[in-house]
């Protein structure tokens, strides 16, 4: 434990000590004094704080010095009981302050309890009890600006962390303040009490036992009780003040001092006219005039001032600006931001805008957040910041989806209507022929008023912030490859550190480094297969890493062995898989036409051949779509990745699977064959 911790520790049990102990006269004195120092410091760090958290253990300080000053004022009442005398300072208060007369002592002392008490404590109170409401049922709205921030790309992660956790933190102090003035208010109300007690008792004590008279007690113990009074009560109306300044504090660049300045005397005629009202006052007042003619004279003379350096700051503001943009433009970091590409961008028409502005009832940024949540699932991959704009260039109903600055697909939306598509040949629903954006399906957009009637033909309804979060969702899907990178890998590795460390220290940096990682992940993802197993790819890539480096056939070892994964992705409780079947004569020629390098196997057929296999595959697809199947080809282990090669050209959405990536207890029903002439 450091020092200054058992140096706070000591405080806290002294403390507690003088609440039972009594105390010399000459300590008290000094605590006393104490007391005042610190109740000072606390003020002054109230004022020259810019925002209430720079202060954020106030509350606590509150209520460790209120349990001070209680402890000092029953030591002190202690003192003055059984001894009648409490040390040199509250003598001094008694007769300095009071100037011998304990009248205007009391009158004094009862002056400062009341601004006390009824000023700056209520008004602290009722402040503090309206800010904690306030911030409290602000923090939705908050947290759903910071969503939305990060959304559009506006801030990074850290920097939506970084903003919840002030929104918190503002939550807890304004809260933790609410109760905090309460001891304000309490430790005010114990003050008067133990006044009377000082006063009532001491007078018992002097006269009884001290053998004072009525006169000479109530004298003597008059000018204590003032005097402990006043030591009490101008360290509590210093926190009290400090306390109705950090909770009337509003958000500022500047500190109390300089928003004062700055904000009450900004206006040079306000003061103009302040200065002739107090002239005329003098004047026409019997007012002495060498106590108004000096004070309108200094108004005058500050608003002049502050008029000629307003005069000034514009021509000397406009040549900073000036400056400063031209050191922009000449600085290299400038032109090193411009080169920043986003992963993910989504850019609209100005006639989208309702889409997303929240006031309109858009909510694409609320369905953006749950889209990255969706595929963080799905796909086990942390989905960039998806930045957010708008686009003049496009047309006004038009959007674009663009990954890593290029672009991957574009749509056109009609906001007042709903998207139709039709499940067979109907085609009585009135409306504008399109096709389907994520799909690529023959569709129509209705008004409203035929919303209805197609739902009763059996046609798929769909508003356009459904259609363009689906388009969003299925390209980022498709190209989710293209999203994982070295530093995207590095930080799923990390993660997997804090479960599996060995695992990870046994795989990498060596036999694999992370960009051999990153590409066996990358590769995975490009056939549609979740890489949120990541242990299980871990611990495969550590048994095979020492045999191969070769990614491709890490990739099917991998595969084969997330096989219940794949399985559970393509087939349905209950039914066969329905496959396209390869024969064993198309697999030897695939086999025999590998070309085998020191860079890594690839497939080298001829040109006729892989023509005549994709027309085949052509043909089988289309017969298994009109029966209402998904495409599945399915071939041996060894020749997967080459069929793989040579079709996700031409059919980039079929996959291809091999015997060894499905269950064992897996039904399969073959309803094609690749055929070859």
């Amino acid at each position: 434990m450091k020092f200054r911790d058992l140096g706070v520790l000591a405080f806290i049990i002294v403390i507690v000590a003088m609440l039972v102990i009594p105390l010399p006269t000459w300590l008290l004195s000094f605590l006393i004094i104490i007391n005042i120092t610190l109740s000072l410091i606390v003020l002054l760090t109230a004022m020259n704080m810019k925002e209430a958290l720079e202060f954020a253990i106030f509350p606590s300080i509150i209520l460790i010095l209120t349990l001070f000053r209680l402890a000092i004022s029953i030591s002190t009442t202690r003192a003055i009981l059984s001894q009648g005398d409490a040390g040199d300072v509250i003598d001094t208060f008694g007769e300095f302050v009071t100037g011998g007369n304990i009248l205007v002592g009391l009158v004094i002392f009862l002056l400062l309890v009341i601004v006390n008490f009824i000023v700056i404590t209520k008004g602290s109170e009722r402040v503090s009890e309206v800010a904690a409401r306030f911030t409290l049922d602000a923090m939705p709205g908050k947290q759903m600006s910071i969503d939305a921030d990060l959304n559009a790309g506006l801030i990074s992660e850290k920097e939506a962390r970084e903003r919840r956790d002030k929104v918190s933190k503002e939550a807890d102090f304004y809260g933790a303040m609410d109760g905090a003035t309460k001891f304000v208010k309490g430790d005010a109300i114990a003050s008067i009490i133990l006044v009377f007690i000082n006063l009532i008792f001491g007078l018992i004590i002097g006269m009884l036992q001290l053998g004072y008279s009525f006169s000479d007690a109530a004298n003597h113990f008059s000018k204590l009780t003032v005097g402990d009074g006043l030591v009490a009560q101008i360290p509590a109306l210093l926190v009290s003040t400090a306390t109705g300044l950090v909770v009337t504090r509003a958000a500022s660049d500047g500190n109390f001092g300089e928003d004062v300045i700055g904000q009450l005397f900004s206006q040079a005629r306000l003061l103009y006219v302040a200065a002739g009202t107090i002239f005329l006052l003098g004047l026409l007042t019997p007012i002495p005039d060498w106590i108004t003619i000096p004070v309108a004279g200094l108004l005058a003379a500050g608003a002049y001032l502050m008029s000629r350096r307003k005069e000034e700051d514009p021509e000397e503001l406009l040549e900073m600006e000036e400056e400063l943009a031209t050191d922009t433009m000449k600085s290299p970091e400038n032109v090193v931001n411009l080169l920043n590409v986003d992963p993910i961008e989504f850019e609209f028409g100005y006639g989208l805008i309702p889409l997303v502005d929240a006031q309109q009832g858009g909510d694409l940024l609320d369905r953006v957040v749950m889209i990255r949540r969706q595929l963080a699932l799905e796909l086990g991959l942390v989905i960039p910041v998806v930045r957010i704009r708008d686009n003049i260039q496009l047309r006004p109903n038009e959007y674009r989806i663009k990954i890593k600055g290029n672009e991957m697909a574009r749509g056109e939306l009609l906001l007042d209507h709903y998207l139709a598509m039709s499940p067979g040949d109907d085609d009585s629903i009135e409306g504008i022929d399109t096709i389907e954006p994520s799909f690529g399906l023959p569709a129509k957009w209705i008004t409203e008023e035929k919303k209805e009637e197609a739902e009763m033909l059996g046609y798929t309804v769909v508003d356009p912030p459904s259609v363009v979060s689906t388009h969003l969702t299925e390209v980022i899907r498709a190209n989710a490859h293209e999203l994982l990178g070295r530093q995207e890998t590095k930080q799923l590795i990390d993660h997997l550190r804090e479960t599996h460390s060995i695992l990870v220290d046994e795989l990498t940096p060596a036999p694999l480094s992370i960009g051999e990682i990153q590409k066996v992940l990358a590769k995975l993802l490009k056939e549609n297969v979740s890489i949120r197993n990541l242990p299980v790819i871990f611990e495969t890539l550590a048994d095979y890493a020492k045999l191969t480096s070769d990614t491709d056939l890490l990739t099917e070892y991998v595969r084969q062995a997330l096989a219940r994964q794949i399985t559970r992705q393509y087939v349905q409780e209950g039914s066969p898989l329905k496959v396209i079947t390869v024969p064993a004569k198309l697999e030897k020629i695939i086999a025999d036409s590998v070309q085998q390098t020191e860079h890594g196997n690839y497939l080298a057929m001829d040109p006729q051949e892989s023509q005549n296999v994709l027309e085949s595959i052509a043909r089988e697809v289309e017969k298994v779509s009109y029966m209402e199947q998904t495409p599945i080809i399915l071939c041996s282990p060894g020749i997967r990745m080459y069929l793989r090669q040579l079709t996700e050209r031409y059919f980039p959405q079929i996959p291809i699977l091999s015997y060894n990536e499905l269950d064992a207890n897996v039904e399969i029903q073959s309803v094609g064959v690749v055929t070859v002439e």
